[in-house]
């Protein structure tokens, strides 16, 4: 009897390949220290440092020339890390973006919120000042009341055809 063989399901990846597998995040991360430090004057001194040394070498020292007068190996090196630096610069220049972009949506959205809230406090600060007015105060109710005794104080012909109430008017206040 042949033996029964698992089919391999074509829509599930094989488990255990064994492939190279790179963590985008973590190379992204890497990229970025590399752009960072590109950019830094450490890394223009150092170069510039080397770059005086690899001259003054070949062109001094006639027993170690590696790299003769054109230093054809010296553009290369520059070749090499220039085609290496420009895309780890727009790399990082892109998970920048991205960033900066994830931050501009979160203040969008607090900048709305925030709206909203002033919008509804300056709705309650509106509701409130015209329950207050409408709300008699001690000063205006006094006010009133002594505008009434004062009338009332009056003689009855300064009034006019009117009933004649006398009201005496409270000492102290």
């Amino acid at each position: 009897m042949p033996e029964i063989t698992q089919r391999r399901k074509l829509d599930q990846p094989r488990l255990g390949r064994g492939r190279f597998e790179i963590d985008p995040d973590g190379f992204a991360r890497i990229s970025e220290r590399i752009a960072r430090f590109l950019g830094t004057g450490r890394f223009l001194a150092i170069q510039t440092v080397i770059v005086l040394v690899w001259i003054a070498l070949n062109v001094v020292a006639v027993k170690w020339q590696w790299d003769p007068y054109p230093f054809i190996l010296l553009n290369l090196a520059f070749s090499t890390q220039a085609a290496y630096a420009a895309p780890l610069i727009l790399l990082a220049q892109n998970r920048q973006d991205d960033r900066d972009r994830v931050s501009l949506e979160e203040d969008r959205a607090r900048a709305e919120r925030t709206k909203a809230d002033t919008e509804y406090l300056a709705r309650e600060l509106v509701a409130l000042r015209l329950a207050v007015g409408e709300v008699v105060t001690r000063e205006y109710l006094r006010s009133e009341l002594e505008k009434l005794l004062d009338r009332l104080d009056e003689k009855p012909a300064d009034r006019g055809r009117g009933r004649k109430i006398r009201i005496s008017r409270p000492e102290g206040d």
